[in-house]
């Protein structure tokens, strides 16, 4: 091999190496660094994963749904993640088309759920109730979906549906800057502070 192609070879190898190191450096540990220091700072709260307290305990994260099934809790929108509702390490959707019959099936039997839960309540039920999220991890529910289940909350609590209906008012986000979504229930902190509320 030529000499002067041996020397063409280190002087496009060593910039191109040291470009590398230095990108790897920047991208691969400052950036990371800075953004997570600023989020820290800026933004504590989300970036330690929206932790939902009670007491002194964390009982949970506001950004991931759990699962209720007593019926004196307001249910969450049903998850499709593999192995078990809302397993974050497992975040998706069931992927059933409109067209697949699995999908009426199972919105069949959550309805079916619902229903025998609160046997008295003829009220249309809402679909978000029925309807898996893309996530599988949705911790909200639309506030028509937190009304439809307020009876049955009252009732199974010996509540004034009043009550209840105040409660879901008080933890009812508003869209982002007015305009950006529709008003949602964190399903979540509403059974919390159902539970703070004295016993009857």
């Amino acid at each position: 091999m030529p000499p002067d192609s041996s020397l063409a070879r280190q002087r496009v190898l060593r910039p191109a190496l040291a470009v590398f190191a230095a990108l790897s450096l920047v991208t691969g540990l400052l950036y990371p660094l800075a953004t997570t220091a600023l989020a820290r700072l800026a933004f504590a709260h989300q970036a330690a994963g929206s932790p939902v307290q009670s007491g002194e305990t964390t009982v949970g994260s506001a950004l991931i749904g759990q699962s209720f099934t007593s019926p004196r809790y307001f249910w969450g929108r049903p998850s499709a993640t593999a192995e078990r509702p809302y397993n974050a390490q497992a975040s998706g959707g069931s992927n059933l088309g409109p067209r697949n019959p699995d999908l009426a099936r199972l919105a069949g039997e959550r309805a079916v759920a619902l229903r025998q839960a609160d046997p008295g309540n003829a009220a249309p039920i809402p679909v978000d109730l029925v309807a898996a999220s893309g996530s599988g991890l949705d911790p909200h529910i639309s506030v028509a979906g937190a009304r439809y289940q307020a009876p049955r909350v009252a009732r199974e609590r010996g509540l004034p549906a009043d009550e209840v209906e105040q409660l879901i008012a008080a933890h009812t986000e508003r869209p982002f800057i007015g305009i950006l979504g529709e008003p949602v229930v964190n399903v979540l902190q509403l059974n919390l502070a159902l539970d703070r509320l004295p016993r009857p």
